[in-house]
């Protein structure tokens, strides 16, 4: 066999696929997160499918990736057409970040066909780009101190253009967190999606969740630094004098002490002072300076 023509074959099967409802979450809703889907509803015996498909194909070959497609028997899964309440077909609907963004019915000519694929990848690409440019906008805000204006711009992301985006969820708990919002923060917290649940930066909002439910006391900052200057060895006191300081936003002075432990009894509280260290590297996340300049800094009290 031509192994262009093997090539082309394999191509081919990855653009374009036949389906069915056992399989349409992960063949339509999932894939859509990374690249449109386009689903076409057809049906053997439909003269305007079968004028359609080809072209329809022929299209989603000539986007060479931008798109995919996915093709649904009517006749074979009745229950998901009537799911997405098909009425005649064919019906064709594109799918972009697990939601049905556009579509039409009927068979249309293939100057409207490639206009409709144009607008579906050009479409996916302009909110990407205009997601990313909110990103940073809010990101700036809250650097600047405009928690409020920041959180504005993320619930906004996840409003309008994205609802399961975990750098806009991460970005809206930190928000909170820093108008004294730990109450809303955490009810933001169980609004993630559990498929986002392990994404870095949800682990890391978590994290500044659970370091913000522990409340700050001036009087009992004053108590355990008087505790651990009578005795540098008091290893608890100098933990819990590590907490109360990052709560009160002394995050380096709170690393210091969580350090000072770690060189002098690394086995102490199982590992404790160690593990609590990773913990606030999670809570202020991985591009800080501080937690940048911390792991350096833990690195080399490990391995020295």
């Amino acid at each position: 066999m031509d192994m262009n023509m093997l090539g082309a074959a394999g191509g081919a099967n990855d653009l374009i696929k036949d389906s069915d409802t056992a399989h349409f979450v992960a063949d339509v809703i999932e894939a859509s997160r990374s690249v449109p889907v386009i689903v076409d509803f057809w049906a053997t015996w439909c003269g305007p499918c079968r004028q359609l498909g080809p072209a329809l194909e022929k299209a989603v070959l000539e986007a060479k990736g931008k798109v995919r497609l996915v093709k649904i028997d009517v006749d074979k899964n009745q229950q998901l057409a009537a799911q997405m309440r098909i009425q005649s077909i064919p019906a064709v609907f594109a799918f972009v970040d697990g939601r049905p963004v556009d579509g039409f019915m009927g068979a249309l000519p293939e100057s409207q066909i490639k206009q409709f694929i144009d607008r579906l990848a050009g479409g996916a690409g302009a909110a990407a780009e205009q997601i990313e440019a909110l990103l940073a906008e809010a990101n700036e805000a809250l650097q600047m101190n405009n928690p409020g204006g920041a959180a504005e711009l993320f619930a906004g992301i996840l409003q309008q253009l994205d609802p399961e985006n975990a750098k806009a969820f991460a970005g809206l708990i930190r928000a909170q967190l820093a108008m004294g919002d730990a109450e809303g923060a955490a009810a933001t917290l169980e609004m993630v999606p559990a498929s986002k649940a392990q994404d870095p930066e949800i682990v890391s909002a978590r994290a500044a969740v659970e370091l913000s439910s522990k409340p700050v006391d001036t009087a009992e900052i004053t108590r355990l630094t008087a505790a651990v200057e009578a005795d540098p060895q008091d290893h608890q006191s100098r933990f819990d004098l590590a907490l109360a300081l990052n709560g009160a936003g002394r995050r380096e002075e709170a690393l210091d002490h969580l350090l000072a432990i770690v060189k002098a009894d690394r086995a102490w509280n199982d590992d404790g002072a160690r593990k609590q260290i990773v913990q606030l590297f999670e809570a202020w996340g991985p591009k800080d300076p501080l937690t940048v300049a911390g792991r350096r800094k833990l690195s080399s009290v490990l391995f020295a």
